[in-house]
């Protein structure tokens, strides 16, 4: 069954719209507080139509980034504790949780060690969310935080704007050709991922 293949032909076409990159930054600052697609979605396919304008494109993506992230981090200090019953509603709500559990641990070694942790969260598949609402809740101290989430995100949509870039059409050929198996072979790490949180949730 090819799933991923129409998909991907669907998101090139909105790729290329002429709000194209508004929409990315739009969906790159709500990715950072509650949205739960990744604005690679839109990010990759639209570096892929536009090769020369991936780098232009990775930088407005982190900018989206970057506020939502400042804005989930406050919301996660001042207005938990009241959006509980929605996040359970969402089903976002033993994520959150997880993700604190996390951050308080790190916390309790340095808060450059939250550092560390958000950066190499920020090359992880886990929604940017998770992360923000965490560290708000937690009190990370800004410094670290905004620094962790610039190079722990900008190494993300850099790197992929990079690769992108030097590849040019043969990135988008190879692309479009492995499409389905690249798409299950990520679905079925995103499943084994969510699990591996939920099991180590319970386990703490």
């Amino acid at each position: 069954m090819k799933l991923f293949g129409p998909l991907y032909d669907r998101t090139i076409g909105w790729a290329k719209h002429p709000r194209a990159p508004l929409y990315l930054v739009i969906l790159s600052f709500f990715e950072a507080i509650i949205f739960p697609v990744m604005p690679e979605v839109m990010l990759v396919p639209m570096s892929v139509a536009k090769p020369r304008r991936a780098f232009w494109f990775a930088t407005i993506s982190l900018a989206g980034s970057m506020v939502g992230a400042l804005v989930g981090y406050f919301l996660g200090h001042y207005a938990f504790e009241a959006l509980k019953p929605m996040f359970a509603a969402l089903g976002m709500l033993h994520g959150i949780e997880s993700g604190i559990a996390i951050v308080q641990a790190k916390m309790a070694q340095s808060p450059w060690a939250v550092f560390t942790f958000l950066v190499l969260g920020g090359f992880m598949p886990i929604p940017m969310k998770i992360f923000t609402w965490a560290s708000g809740i937690v009190g990370v101290p800004m410094l670290p935080y905004m620094a962790s989430m610039l190079i722990g995100r900008g190494k993300r949509v850099f790197l992929l704007a990079l690769l992108i870039r030097l590849g040019g059409e043969r990135a988008e050929q190879t692309l479009r050709k492995y499409i389905e198996p690249v798409g299950w072979v990520a679905m079925v790490l995103l499943v084994g991922l969510v699990g591996w949180l939920v099991v180590r949730a319970n386990g703490a």
